[in-house]
């Protein structure tokens, strides 16, 4: 899966994260910012790159501005902008948890 358009999902606030999406040729960018890196980025990047993996997405620029967030949290905003920035019709329910 490829990332089309850009686009956002969430918000800046406590215990939130906004993760943008967008197109790009040269594979899968990556990148985390998080008030909480140091103890949880390894965790964070796990959910992430778990995420990406499920809905096979190869190729696309993805920025992850974290404030807090449950690894549920994470999982969902990621895809939601995944979605939205595929264009995707048809939603595999399996995929998401």
């Amino acid at each position: 899966m490829k990332i089309v358009k850009a686009a956002i999902a969430g918000t800046l606030e406590s215990s939130d994260l906004i993760v943008k999406v967008s197109p790009c040729e040269d594979g899968l960018d990556v990148t985390i910012n998080s008030e909480v890196y140091k103890q949880f980025g390894e965790q964070i990047g796990a959910v992430v790159c778990e995420t990406l993996r499920a809905f096979s997405v190869t190729q696309g620029q993805i920025i992850v501005e974290d404030k807090g967030a449950l690894d549920c949290v994470i999982r969902a905003r990621m895809q939601a902008a995944i979605l939205r920035g595929t264009e995707s019709q048809h939603i595999d329910w399996g995929k998401l948890k």
